[in-house]
């Protein structure tokens, strides 16, 4: 195994690792806001108390959010050392904003949203809730600016001698793919949390305990589900789709199995990837759809691989195509789900319906497979650049790291990870079992349908 490979699994590690944690911080920010909202303009106590639950797995996942984000970004230096000695007037920007800006606005005021709550008023401790969620999500922002230059760079310039830096540091933050991706990647962020919040809330109702709050778990989570859902598909998944199309025409025909030009080209709802022969085997088809995905008819032409030098082909092919497809399965499901779920919450079903309430406590780690498989689709579709067009994966490595020091760390980061696994499951589990209602001051009974003392 070479370094270079090497490297890309210790980043790809890390950073898969890193984004389980932020992905719930910035969707149950919003619905925590949510319920602060509700609770002060109704004056109902019980969404105080569900804010206060929710707000102590919001601290949970931030704290380990940042422990492994820290070593992530220093891996730019470690691991990709040439990456960053040429990029660093771009990307170093927008990083440093997302720290300074951000990180410290989200921590300073989720301490005073965890501690202040009895010396804040009740719109002083909304406003602390409200900011925690504005720096949670401007510091996404940053992030995907960051991404966004890498598989679209806009704004920039070359120094003679080899450097990049901005000419336009607006035109670096509204760079389209940026805008684009970040509403896609904030919609799902909101779907983790709605997810995880309607399980725990399902999960209360099954074992007979904490009804009232899972009642309020459910009716937050599943609108926002709904909501985030059908947003995830469209309008940001679908205008997504239409611009990598355009400008990484590679990717989607790997991701879609496209490996010859076709006028009226199919979208694969399943079959495998051949790659030798070039084929999808055991195909199932629609017809034109891809075509009319794309360029909105049936009659376009979409280009394949055959098209597109063999050397600016993504790999691996087949990682690629099954991480689009596990994310657009997953993406119909949630919306199937959800759709159910509403329906049954309108017609004051939803609470005794306990074949719908099991899907939805068995789903919560299914919106991070699901989130994981969108980045792997994003960051291999982008291969073999670094930085689309302009510097190969190949240029970006620490070529003095060897491949043994590379596998020395990578082993040192899954143990410590497999430590603050061990440790996040714990403290998570604990206020699960512990409840909201005692949280309040109440008897938190568990009848021993799912949970036994």
């Amino acid at each position: 195994m070479d370094a270079l490979l090497l490297h890309r699994i210790h980043f790809g590690f890390t950073i898969t690792f890193h984004y389980l944690f932020p992905q719930l911080t910035m969707g149950l920010a919003l619905l925590i806001v949510v319920m602060k909202t509700i609770a002060l303009r109704t004056g109902q106590e019980i969404y105080n108390e569900s804010a206060r639950f929710w707000a102590k797995i919001f601290a949970v996942n931030f704290l380990i959010g940042v422990v492994t984000g820290i070593p992530m970004e220093f891996q730019f230096g470690t691991n990709w050392s040439q990456f960053a000695r040429v990029t660093g007037g771009v990307i170093g920007q927008p990083l440093a904003m997302e720290g300074v800006f951000s990180f410290f606005l989200e921590s300073a005021f989720l301490g005073l949203f965890l501690f202040g709550e009895k010396r804040l008023s009740p719109r002083a401790h909304w406003a602390s809730a409200f900011l925690v969620w504005l720096g949670s999500w401007i510091s996404g922002f940053f992030i995907i600016v960051t991404n966004a230059w890498m598989q679209h760079p806009v704004a920039y310039r070359v120094l003679p001698d080899g450097r990049y830096e901005v000419t336009s540091f607006w035109g670096l933050l509204t760079n389209p793919w940026a805008l684009i991706q970040y509403a896609h990647n904030m919609s799902g962020a909101v779907v983790t949390g709605s997810l995880v919040m309607c399980s725990v809330g399902a999960f209360y109702l099954l074992d007979n305990a904490n009804r009232e709050h899972a009642k309020v778990f459910l009716k937050v989570g599943v609108t926002a589900g709904l909501i985030s859902c059908i947003t995830q598909i469209f309008p940001t998944g679908d205008l997504h789709g239409r611009y990598m199309a355009r400008n990484q025409p590679a990717a989607v025909a790997v991701m879609e199995g496209l490996y010859r030009t076709q006028k009226g080209a199919p979208i694969v709802l399943m079959g495998q990837p051949d790659e030798e022969r070039q084929t999808i085997d055991n195909p199932l088809i629609a017809n034109g759809i891809l075509s009319f995905l794309i360029y909105g008819t049936t009659k376009a032409e979409v280009q394949g691989l055959d098209q597109i030098p063999r050397d600016q082909w993504p790999e691996p092919q087949p990682l690629l195509y099954y991480a689009y497809h596990v994310m657009a399965g997953l993406g119909t499901y949630f919306a199937l789900l959800m759709v159910v779920a509403a329906l049954l919450l309108w017609r004051g079903k939803l609470f005794t319906a306990r074949w719908v309430l099991w899907p939805l406590l068995l789903s919560f780690p299914l919106p991070y497979i699901a989130n994981t498989a969108g980045w792997m689709t994003a960051e291999i579709g982008r291969q073999p650049w670094i930085v689309y067009g302009l510097i190969r994966t190949s240029q970006g490595y620490s070529k003095y790291v060897s491949a043994g020091n590379g596998l020395f760390t990578l082993l040192g980061f899954m143990g410590m990870y497999a430590l603050l696994s061990v440790l996040f499951i714990v403290l998570v589990y604990r206020i699960i079992h512990t409840g909201p209602a005692v949280a309040a001051g109440q008897q938190a009974p568990h009848d021993g349908a799912l949970v036994t003392d």
